[in-house]
Order: C-alpha cells, then sequence, then structure tokens
C-alpha cells in the first residue's frame, strides 16, 4: 500500500512514518518545515520527503493519505484530498487500527514528561527482554530512532492531549485504549486549542473511561487536577506515587535516589539523569514496569543504564570547559524543574538559559507572568523575541529584575551567540530551550566558541 502522510515531520508523524515503512507499505510525504533529527531518520528509512504542500505530491494518486494535526481547511493537499476522494485517516487513528491492535498499549500522557518517560519504559522492558514497540516523540538515546514496531505484544506509547486532526477534535490519547497509563501531571498549555484547565481535565477523562478495568493507572498523589479528573469516574485500579511508589533523594540533583515500595527499600537509581521531574519520572516508569511483571530491582538496574534522550538536556559541545546544552523545555514548569536540576548538580558556575517562546501556547503569551519565576535558577536569561510574536516581552525583563535575576531581550540569535561567546567563562553551564530548531543556534554556538578558542 501506498501512504502519503501530511505533515511528515512532525515528532509523531515522522515516527509514524517509520513504522509503516517496517509493516512493508511504501511510504511518502509532504511538509514545510525539514530539520534533524526526525528528518536525518526519515532519510535513514528511504522516505521521500516534498517540500511544501501541493497537488503533485498525491499523483498519481496514492491508496491512503494520512493527514496531521497540524493540516487545516485551505491547504492547497487537504482540499485536492478531499476533492479527489482519497481515503483518509488521522495520525492516531492509523496507529490505534493498524499497529495497537491486539497489543498491551502502555501509555503515558500528561503536561511534561511523557517523552523522556516513554523513553525510560521503553528501555527498562528492552532491557529485560520484552523486545516492546514504541512510538515516542524523540529520541531515546538508548535506540536511536524514535519508533519501531517490536517483537511482542508490548507497545509503547507517548499519548498526547493534542487534537488528532482537522476532522477529528479528540485528543490522540483516546485512541490508543491503554492498559498501562500513565498520567504524569496536568497543566494548562496548548491555549491554541483548549480554553481552560477543564477543558483539559474533560480530554483526560475521556481517557480515563478507555482503560480497561483489568489496567492500571499511575499517577503522583500530590497531582490535584488528576485527582479531580479521576473524581469524575475511574472504573480501574489506581496506583499513586507518593504513596506507593517513594523516593529518598540520595544526591540533590536527582542523580542518585532511592526507591521505596509501599515504605520498604527496593534499590538505588544512580544515574546520569538530574531534576526532581526525572526522579518523578522514574517512579512512575518502575511502577508501570511492575504492573506487566518486571521486579523492581530489575527496573532500577535498567534505569542506571539509561542513557537519556535527545535534545532533553542533551550536551552539544563542551569548549574550554564552557558546556552547551539543547533542551526540549518550553512550558515554565518544564523550564524551573530543568533548570533546578542544573543548579542542584552544583557543576555549573554561572548557568544562561536560552529560551525561545516557540510552542503556540507561549507565541499567546498566555503564560508570560510565570516566566519570570522559571528562570529562577539560573545565572542569566536570555530572551528571543521572533518576529511575528503576539505579544511583547519586555515585561518578562522587567519581572526578572523585580525578581533580582539578570536577563536580556534579544531579537536576533547571530546577537545572542556573540553575546555568549563574549561572556561565558570556563565552568559555566548554557542550556538552550526551544521546541524547535531555534535558527539553528546549537550548532552555530557551539562552532562559535570553538572558533574563538581556537579548538
Amino acid at each position: 500500500m501506498h501512504i502519503h502522510i501530511l505533515g511528515i515531520c512532525g515528532t509523531f508523524m515522522g515516527s509514524l512514518a517509520q513504522l509503516a515503512v517496517a509493516q512493508g507499505h511504501r511510504v511518502t510525504g509532504s511538509d514545510q518545515n525539514v530539520y534533524p533529527p526526525m528528518s536525518t531518520q526519515l532519510e535513514q528509512a528511504g522516505i521521500e520527503i516534498m517540500q511544501g504542500f501541493e497537488e503533485v505530491h498525491l499523483q498519481p494518486k496514492p491508496d491512503l493519505v494520512v493527514i496531521g494535526n497540524a493540516m487545516s481547511r485551505g491547504n492547497v493537499a487537504v482540499e485536492y484530498v478531499l476533492n479527489k476522494q482519497i481515503p483518509y485517516t488521522s495520525g492516531p487513528a492509523y496507529l490505534a487500527e493498524h499497529i495497537l491492535k491486539n497489543k498491551w498499549v502502555m501509555a503515558v500522557a500528561g503536561t511534561h514528561g511523557k517523552t523522556t518517560t516513554s523513553s525510560m519504559l521503553t528501555w527498562v522492558l528492552e532491557d529485560c527482554g520484552f523486545e516492546p514497540g514504541f512510538l515516542i516523540g524523540g529520541v531515546p538515546k538508548n535506540f536511536g530512532v524514535s519508533a519501531r514496531m517490536g517483537k511482542s505484544d508490548f507497545f509503547v506509547v507517548e499519548a498526547d492531549e493534542y487534537d488528532s486532526a482537522f476532522f477529528d477534535k479528540r485528543s490522540k490519547f483516546v485512541h490508543y485504549h491503554g492498559r498501562t497509563v500513565i498520567l504524569n501531571n496536568l497543566e494548562f498549555d496548548h491555549a491554541d486549542i483548549f480554553n481552560d484547565i477543564e477543558a483539559i481535565k474533560t480530554q483526560f477523562h475521556h481517557l480515563v473511561r478507555t482503560i480497561p478495568g483489568d489496567g492500571q493507572i499511575i499517577y503522583p498523589a500530590d497531582e490535584s487536577h488528576i485527582q479531580a479528573t479521576l473524581e469524575q469516574g475511574c472504573w480501574t485500579p489506581k496506583v499513586q506515587i507518593g504513596v506507593d511508589w517513594q523516593y529518598e533523594l540520595i544526591d540533590a540533583s536527582g542523580s542518585h535516589f532511592k526507591v521505596l515500595q509501599k515504605d520498604n527499600a527496593v534499590g538505588e537509581v544512580n544515574w546520569s539523569q538530574t531534576g526532581l521531574h526525572n526522579v518523578k519520572n522514574a517512579l512512575v516508569c518502575i511502577a508501570a514496569a511492575y504492573h506487566v511483571g518486571i521486579l523492581p530491582k530489575d527496573a532500577i538496574d535498567a534505569l542506571n543504564r539509561f542513557e537519556g534522550v535527545k535534545r532533553r538536556m542533551e550536551l552539544v559541545c563542551k569548549v574550554n570547559d564552557i558546556e552547551v546544552y539543547d533542551d526540549f523545555a518550553h512550558h515554565p514548569t518544564a523550564i524551573e524543574s530543568t533548570l533546578a536540576g542544573v543548579k542542584n548538580s552544583g557543576c555549573a558556575q554561572h548557568i544562561w538559559a536560552v529560551i525561545e517562546p516557540r510552542s503556540n501556547t507561549m507565541r499567546m503569551g498566555i503564560h508570560k507572568q510565570a516566566l519570570p519565576q522559571s528562570v529562577r535558577n539560573a545565572d542569566t536569561s536570555i530572551w528571543f523575541q521572533p518576529k511575528g510574536l503576539d505579544w511583547e516581552m519586555q515585561p518578562v525583563i522587567e519581572g526578572c529584575a523585580e525578581l533580582g535575576q539578570s536577563a536580556l531581550l534579544m531579537d536576533d540569535v547571530d546577537a545572542i551567540i556573540a553575546h555568549l561567546v563574549e561572556h561565558a567563562k570556563a565552568g559555566d553551564a548554557i542550556v538552550l530551550m526551544s521546541n524547535g530548531g531555534f535558527a539553528g543556534i546549537h550548532q552555530q554556538l557551539a562552532q562559535a566558541l570553538k572558533d574563538h578558542y581556537g579548538v
């Protein structure tokens, strides 16, 4: 079957494309924005990518078109599909109907931490011999790809609450019919499709309604929005982090901690990850693995060899003892917890947070009041104001100043690079934070530092 994917370079759709190839289908795709790591994965999978959205991309007519949720009416390719009555579906529907049937689906949902937790869980299953399939919105370093079919009945999926397609406004995760379901957290995000937190809770409750009675829901006991969602109705056994599973920090950075099951110590995680958010991610992962029969000691042993995820505090380079990291954080809570992990590690003399407000919610200015507090663990924050931003960022700089923080506002990536090269010193950590390509700043900064120090 020839499948053409509209919006193929998104993390979800690109991963789905690789699964379709693994099923033996011929896969092509169209998109506007093409950048690594997804573009690299698609090329390696032998998938032809066409720039833009043109009618000719759909000639001759494919057997099925999978339409990404970034596509809307008025798009040339979308209109052509509808006018020519070419069979079409959404990405989540294709995944559910063609890949997840008869699988034990382990779904990871929540506002933050989905990609990292999914990667952890997949690695634990792999290390314990389960050979799972997976689809993750990032690239786990233990695997090097964001998706694979697997060789068992177990499949790990990053379960996103974003809408499925222009013709299906349900959240993606309602399609997946998870049996073991992690609800990591629940905050307001995706303001472009959700009016308020209650609208998001409604979608999460739709997810809860799909989980079988012999499944399991794993969630943090202190997450009030999740608790309120479950109180609307729950027909599945629940496991609470903080009650059924707990942690005791041995190192404040989160790189070493004790795991407790019902107050009984079952082992210690001593790994390369940092941040309290990753400690909590590890606990839900251990609990989910336990639900499918993996002993805590074996899950912990696997986590100690977990290598992390690309673009999640990924070290880009180290030049003159200046470390440059790439991080996907794009919500105030994620920004704050990531920077707290860096600060608590005690390894950086000066922490630079360089932030691009790229997500739809950030571009709308929904979180602007919380942004100054989100960088309190950085010594200096640099805020990039891209062209076409819906709001003026100067109040964020003023808010940082009121909190006694050093903050700069810049509208040019080259100027940001020049400032960092001039002012960053040995022992500093530079954290580049964006959920997009950030105009290629990562490699440009790395090269500029190397040129400056003659490396």
